[in-house]
């Protein structure tokens, strides 16, 4: 079962997309790539990857438009306004997005899951790392998490709160206290354009928080590309479900 909404975001002043599938289960944000939107992990295969967790109702996968990514990649406006673009992004998800999962499951009873590759694992990281009351687990499939080098080395305090590598070695209290009751997967091929040392860089920070979390290089057979997130996505989808 697949549905599509659209609506008016004033956090982002534009229309935005949040298309949906299955019936019932486990709800999981997918985010997409850099440039990709609401149906994007449609076209690559990944729901249909996940075509048997979503038939058994183990999962509930929703994905949003890369917003803030089409503008990180395309250049669009000054650095210093991607960087709020970045930020607003992060909110438009708490705030708008998961209301309307919640609305959609029926309440707040059953924890989100964010999952994405590239800079959409960048995406689901973040998200979980800022927002530890509202997501449960994060699945960061060949991430890219060096985010400043994508805003020319630009520092911004919006950039400084959307990136975990900047704003958790200073993190401390409650924050961090449920933060270290949450669960990070790092996984990453190590086969062409792919660079499993983001995913080691990132677990570093996470690990001297005592954020638990967990690197899985798949080797160098696997590739940055569709085919090894359509293996991956399944696979840890069925672990935290």
């Amino acid at each position: 079962m697949k549905a599509v909404e659209r609506w008016y975001s004033e956090r982002l002043g534009q229309m935005t997309t949040m298309a949906r599938w299955g019936h019932w289960g486990q709800p999981a944000l997918v985010l997409p790539s850099a440039g990709g939107d609401a149906e994007e992990i449609e076209r690559h295969g990944l729901i249909e990857a996940c075509g048997q967790l979503l038939a058994d109702g183990r999962v509930k996968i929703y994905s949003v438009d890369s917003v803030a990514g089409r503008a990180m990649m395309q250049e669009s406006g000054s650095p210093t306004y991607r960087t709020w673009l970045l930020n607003q992004f992060h909110n438009y998800i708490r705030h708008e997005v998961l209301a309307a999962i919640h609305s959609d499951v029926g309440g707040q009873d059953m924890p989100v899951i964010t999952a994405g590759a590239s800079i959409g694992a960048f995406n689901a990281v973040a998200l979980l790392c800022r927002f530890p009351a509202d997501f449960s687990a994060a699945i960061g499939m060949s991430g890219s998490y060096r985010i400043e080098r994508f805003y020319d080395s630009s520092w911004t305090e919006d950039l400084y709160f959307s990136a975990p590598l900047q704003f958790l070695p200073g993190l401390e209290g409650a924050h961090l206290d449920l933060l270290r009751r949450r669960f990070v997967i790092l996984a990453s091929g190590d086969g062409a354009w792919e660079d499993v040392g983001e995913s080691w860089k990132m677990a570093a920070v996470l690990g001297d928080k005592s954020i638990p979390n967990r690197v899985d290089n798949w080797g160098p057979e696997w590739q940055h590309d569709w085919p090894t997130w359509q293996r991956m996505l399944p696979q840890y989808l069925d672990e935290l479900a």
